[in-house]
């Protein structure tokens, strides 16, 4: 075996989902980004907690980042804020200085 198979078989891909500070996965926010067409991207926010409301987080983020919103229902994750542009960091430094999650909890993925 090379060194470059070694570094492979030992670099984990899913690592940044894992277990980490004792929050569970289902108590985690993730932040993706999704490539659309051309150079356009998608950000969407999920897996915040049911007792917030989701409406007025995605109209903060709409007017702080002065992009484009939605929240979008999903049968699997609940519902889902969908920003226009790639606006990872500025979701999670956004939901740790309003104190609507730890940072522990924001999972980014993405390129």
């Amino acid at each position: 075996m090379t060194t470059a198979q070694m570094n492979f078989n030992a670099f984990d891909a899913f690592e940044d989902a894992g277990d980490k500070g004792g929050v569970t996965t289902e108590e985690k926010v993730h932040v993706r980004v999704q490539q659309r067409n051309g150079r356009k991207c998608i950000t969407t926010v999920a897996g915040l907690a049911d007792d917030l409301d989701i409406k007025r987080i995605c109209k903060a983020f709409k007017k702080t980042f002065s992009c484009n919103g939605a929240v979008q229902q999903d049968e699997d994750a609940g519902e889902v804020i969908q920003l226009s542009g790639d606006q990872r960091t500025n979701v999670k430094e956004f939901l740790t200085a309003q104190e609507i999650c730890h940072a522990e909890s924001i999972v980014l993925h993405g390129f």
